[in-house]
């Protein structure tokens, strides 16, 4: 008897069956993650669309919003984004809702803890915070500390997770009234928490951690030649009342000099960005004075990421696509914005010698990013419009699929004052394997630099 058909057989069957048990794993775990924690004041934070999405009169999701009909829903946008569209520089593709659920272990963390968390009165420092979101309590008017609340949600917020990982990451620097590219640079970012960690193990701390770090950014330039190896590393301590540690590799002088904190308000490689808005905001809770002005429903760049019409720029090995940028001088991201629920957080410098007098950021009320951003110069003018588009993770790379966290996928800084802009194009990446602890040091800066 000749058994090799049915041994083929049973080996495709066993196959499809793990297959088919991978699948529903998967599936089982999908539910459990989006499944509510019990607690009504945490689920009301992360569900706030529970019993609706947000409405606006006259508001249908799916028209799209241009300089002829810009009147009509001057009330859902924030003041750049009028002056965007009023221009005629930007058309808005808006598009139904979604509820975007953050990973259960971020939801339980913040079940378990949140009601141990205080505010020093005299340090303003947390107390008794361990993970998760510290308050998660809906803001009022009424609470003077509201918006420093709210300041602690972000810097202990979902941003990348544990650790997460760009690359490449293509900067197109251009003009914005002739839409020349005048440059492009490629990096690699890599983001660490030590601390407070919620998913990934090692839970709840990367050992060992003598200085008391709480996170790590690195930054390295991939290309072109004459900044290539550039590279930049911030270690943010866990006590915000120390300033950061910010160290500069500069490839030509082939040695690591540290940055003083004045300098991270500077051009970052004569870009549009300053090192302060990395991811939002990228700074103390302490370098700034908060104020929390209200709730508001505005359109937001949260979209499907693999629903959107990509470009062609930069073609990868594994066939992935970047956003597309178009509007005036190509300074857009042409994604599809949706109305959400807001908070209006006012951040002024502590620091006068800043260059600018105030940042205005709207938080998204559900995953408390950082994606809409007015700058204002020192004469109270409104001066960059900071934009980061962010994907659900179940419609981008596989990789990121099922973790509950949205993922940085396009920014836009335009110069509304210089007529100019810095585009950004993401291949993001939730992993702690390609994040070792040890990329995080100086030592890796000289290692990988050849400096001394």
């Amino acid at each position: 008897m000749n058994t090799k058909p049915l041994t083929s057989v049973l080996v495709a069957l066993l196959a499809l069956s793990s297959t088919a048990a991978i699948a529903a794993a998967q599936v089982s775990s999908y539910v459990e993650n989006n499944s509510p924690t019990g607690d009504p004041v945490v689920d009301a934070s992360f569900n706030p669309y529970a019993k609706g999405l947000p409405t606006f009169p006259g508001y249908t999701p799916g028209v799209v919003i241009d300089k002829d009909n810009v009147e009509t829903y001057k009330g859902m946008l924030d003041p750049a984004m009028y002056i965007f569209i009023k221009n005629g520089w930007y058309t808005v593709q808006t598009k139904a809702a979604f509820s975007e659920l953050l990973t259960k272990s971020f939801r339980e963390a913040t079940k378990t803890n949140y009601k141990n968390v205080k505010l020093d009165p005299k340090t303003l420092q947390l107390e008794g915070y361990v993970s998760g979101r510290p308050f998660p309590q809906e803001p009022s008017l009424d609470d003077p500390q509201a918006g420093l609340k709210l300041a602690w949600n972000f810097l202990h917020g979902l941003n990348w997770g544990d650790n997460g990982t760009v690359n490449p990451f293509y900067w197109q620097y251009r003009n914005m009234k002739t839409g020349q590219v005048e440059r492009v640079i490629d990096f690699q970012f890599n983001f660490l928490n030590y601390k407070h960690r919620f998913e990934d193990a090692p839970i709840p701390e990367v050992t060992p951690n003598p200085s008391d770090l709480y996170r790590g950014i690195y930054v390295k330039v991939l290309s072109p030649d004459d900044v290539r190896n550039t590279q930049l590393l911030i270690q943010r301590y866990d006590d915000d009342r120390k300033q950061d540690d910010t160290y500069l590799y500069l490839g030509f002088q082939r040695r690591v000099r540290r940055l003083p904190t004045g300098q991270t308000t500077d051009s970052f490689l004569g870009s549009d960005l300053m090192i302060q808005d990395f991811e939002g905001y990228n700074d103390r809770v302490g370098a700034m004075k908060w104020t929390y002005k209200g709730a508001k429903n505005i359109l937001m760049p949260l979209y499907y990421h693999n629903d959107l019409k990509l470009s062609d720029e930069f073609p990868q090995p594994d066939g992935y696509k970047f956003v597309a940028f178009g509007g005036q001088g190509g300074c857009f991201p042409e994604i599809t914005w949706q109305l959400r629920k807001t908070y209006e957080l006012e951040a002024v410098p502590v620091n006068n010698g800043s260059p600018i007098s105030k940042r205005l950021f709207y938080v998204d009320a559900q995953t408390g990013a950082l994606s809409r951003t007015l700058i204002y110069d020192r004469k109270g003018n409104l001066w960059k419009s900071w934009t980061v588009g962010k994907t659900d993770p179940d419609h981008q790379l596989a990789i990121n699929k099922h973790s509950g966290i949205p993922i940085d996928d396009s920014f836009s800084m335009v110069d509304l004052e210089a007529m100019h802009c810095t585009t950004g194009q993401f291949k993001g990446q939730i992993s702690f394997k390609l994040n070792p602890p040890s990329l995080f040091q100086v030592q890796n800066m000289r290692d990988s630099g050849g400096g001394d």
